[in-house]
């Protein structure tokens, strides 16, 4: 049995690269009653209707997650929200930063208000490791929507509604992610890095589902889901998609960290160590009324960064990984 099960479930963002895998995995795998796709385009919907053909639990919306609006009419009737939609691209939200407040902040109080309103009984939303310390303006509109999401369990009062977070690294292949450029520069026999040393955490669609479902049945509501996923070298990730090729080293661009981090030193000292995972855990009176977790407090001055992590993607494995990959 899944939590899912009998349940109506929406999906900000639903076209995206997580959106259209999570909503392969409910259908496929979960008895839910129906499942919403909510985005901007109809064009990647109809594409998306395209593969489903016959499937009557699966149902289109359009619309904008900055239209409160249009988001309480799209949450009638909805059990479960898993929140999305987001403008994450580094360089355009640098160029663009109004835009993105737009979309990751004012969307998130949106999403907040209108599950609030329409009494949504759980709402996830996904998350990023640049979310943690961030130097980048996309990182700090998801340190801010975090924030935001934690603590809109505060405006439940009495309402059913509940709120939790999951926060993951780079996922592997998706859209936006460096392994396509990296196979379309590879005939070109030069693999640009901006820097030699620079780490990233990765974690496969498949991984990230699995821990939104999981973080869904889980959840008290408050909490950030983190999970324990592997680091990768770039460099070596260059060597893998593209063998042959000559690395140029072009230097970090604007707003880009060597490495990535998801628990900070700060944070450590409410995080639990879950075992599979680690929960950050809200610093409220309110979360102290339900705060019954079994897991073990992380050593103090602890941090979860992609440089100092225990667990790396050997060549091997990356290799596997990458040819796994459409």
């Amino acid at each position: 049995m899944s939590y899912l099960d009998g349940k109506r479930v929406l999906v900000t963002g639903g076209t995206g690269s997580f959106g259209k895998a999570f909503v392969k995995q409910v259908l496929a795998h979960t008895r839910a009653n129906r499942v919403v796709v909510f985005s901007r385009d109809e064009l990647k919907q109809s594409e998306m209707a395209e593969l489903y053909q016959g499937e009557s639990r699966l149902l289109f919306f359009i619309g904008d997650v900055r239209d409160h609006g249009r988001l309480e009419r799209a949450f009638d009737g909805v059990d479960v929200v898993v929140h999305a939609a987001a403008l994450k691209q580094v360089p355009a939200v640098e160029y663009n930063p109004i835009e993105a407040i737009r979309t990751n902040i004012n969307g998130a109080e949106h999403v907040i208000n209108a599950a609030l309103d329409r009494k949504v009984k759980r709402v996830v939303a996904l998350s990023t490791d640049k979310a943690s310390s961030p130097i980048n303006l996309y990182g700090a509109t998801k340190l801010v929507s975090d924030k935001l999401f934690v603590h809109g369990n505060a405006y439940a009062g009495g309402n059913p509604t509940r709120f939790s977070v999951v926060r993951y690294g780079n996922v592997m292949g998706s859209r936006g992610s460096v392994v396509p450029l990296f196979r379309r520069l590879a005939h070109t026999g030069e693999i640009p890095i901006t820097d030699e040393r620079m780490t990233r955490f990765c974690i496969t669609l498949p991984e990230g589902v699995q821990m939104v479902q999981d973080a869904l049945e889980q959840m008290r509501g408050g909490e950030i889901f983190v999970p324990k996923i592997p680091s990768l070298r770039v460099i070596d990730l260059a060597k893998v998609l593209a063998p042959e090729a000559r690395i140029r080293v072009v230097g970090i661009r604007p707003g880009e960290k060597l490495h990535e981090e998801m628990i900070s030193v700060s944070d450590a000292r409410r995080t639990l160590d879950m075992g599979t995972h680690f929960v950050i855990k809200p610093e409220t009176d309110w979360w102290a009324q339900r705060d019954d977790l079994q897991g073990h407090a992380v050593p103090e001055g602890f941090s979860y960064s992609s440089e100092l992590n225990k667990q790396w993607l050997s060549l091997s494995e990356l290799t596997a990984m990458v040819g796994d990959l459409v």
